[in-house]
């Protein structure tokens, strides 16, 4: 039974397939606008870089506290959509299934875990370059 419904679902989707072709109506695939604006995001980005190398005194440094404010900046949308994955995965399934109602916890556990790491590395990379290098 499993293979026929299989096969049937197989023979559905081939022939409901359409060929599509794209077609190129102009030859410009970004506009001028759109090209502008990505030249003053890349130039605000590198001045942004350029900052965190002269507060920091070297290359090296500076591109890492770049990298790291970035990872701090990011981390905090990643975090929240992952404990609240983890809490529906907890409250709203593991009511009936006790191994996915655990699954979610510990995966709450490592958002929050990971969002306090995020969160701080900077602050110690930054105490520790400044402060004992000088």
């Amino acid at each position: 039974m499993r293979k026929a419904i299989a096969v049937f679902l197989i023979t559905i989707s081939i022939i409901c397939t359409t060929q599509v072709y794209a077609t190129n109506v102009s030859n410009e695939i970004i506009s001028e606008e759109t090209k502008s604006q990505l030249v003053e995001i890349k130039d605000k980005e590198l001045k942004s870089i350029e900052d965190y190398k002269e507060a920091y005194g070297s290359d090296t440094y500076g591109l890492v506290a770049y990298i790291l404010d970035k990872v701090r900046v990011y981390s905090i949308p990643v975090a929240f959509l992952g404990i609240a994955i983890s809490a529906i995965y907890q409250y709203v399934i593991g009511i009936r299934k006790l191994d996915v109602r655990d699954k979610g916890f510990n995966a709450m556990i490592g958002m929050v875990t990971m969002l306090i790491i995020c969160q701080v590395l900077p602050l110690i990379f930054a105490i520790v370059v400044k402060g004992w290098r000088g």
